[in-house]
């Protein structure tokens, strides 16, 4: 019997990416998938490729930073999988680098309203059908970032350092009603958005970062859709509240 057999999966930010690897992940280990994402035309096209490989999926629009649009996509879910077993909270943005002195509010209130809100709207219609039904798994997606500081970046590690309060948090309220709750801390993924990054003019700061990896090289979607598998397996029954840093030993040092 394979890992995720017939359990019901919802992911953000699964057009491309961390998103898409681990709802292939999923699906290759048996899940059936909902994939979500705000880019209408990528999340469909993700949804049939994985479709096409005879996996059971369903392509979702959404914005996380809109409650009604997740709600829709929790109940979506629901209505055509009829549960929800694990969900991966991935969906996210980089902000606008400057210095704290000229960081803008509309970019604080976009960065966090995807990152840290956004996570937080989804953790809370998820929890409402996980505990209808008992039981579930969780896991948020917070970053190095959540652990690290970064000049230019503190709008970004702000929201970040959030989620990771959030999963704590919640956690400790949802352990003894069968549901565990965990967070994630990619490092430097190579991803469209680390290719957004770079393409913007921070290969300097990519590579300089790069250089400190112990790992000596970038991580690999692959590699965070993996640990978010585990996380969301009965491999991984007795884990609550954990921040699980996949970065090559970066943060270590």
């Amino acid at each position: 019997m394979k890992q995720m057999e017939d359990k019901v999966v919802l992911i953000t930010g699964a057009a491309q990416g961390i998103g898409f690897a681990t709802a292939k992940a999923f699906a290759e280990a048996g899940a059936l998938v909902a994939l979500a994402d705000f880019d209408k035309d990528l999340v469909n096209k993700a949804a049939d490729q994985l479709r096409a490989g005879g996996y059971k999926t369903l392509a979702i629009v959404c914005d996380v930073s809109d409650d009604a649009q997740v709600k829709a996509m929790v109940d979506k879910t629901v209505e055509t999988f009829g549960r929800l077993d694990a969900a991966y909270n991935n969906a996210g943005i980089q902000n606008v680098l400057a210095d704290a002195a000229d960081q803008t509010r509309e970019d604080f209130d976009k960065v966090i309203g995807v990152n840290l809100r956004g996570e937080w709207s989804c953790m809370k219609y998820e929890l409402q059908q996980m505990k209808k039904q008992g039981n579930g798994a969780i896991v948020n997606c917070s970053s190095i970032g959540g652990i690290l500081g970064g000049a230019q970046r503190g709008t970004y590690h702000a929201a970040k350092h959030g989620v990771i309060g959030l999963t704590k948090s919640a956690a400790l309220e949802y352990a003894s009603k069968g549901i565990r709750i965990n967070s994630i801390c990619p490092g430097i993924i190579h991803t469209p958005m680390l290719d957004g990054m770079l393409n913007s003019g921070q290969t300097e700061v990519i590579d300089a970062m790069l250089k400190s990896v112990p790992a000596g090289r970038l991580g690999r979607s692959e590699e965070i859709a993996n640990a978010v598998l585990w996380l969301c397996s009965d491999a991984s029954s007795f884990v609550i509240g954990h921040t699980l840093v996949v970065d090559g030993g970066y943060s270590i040092q």
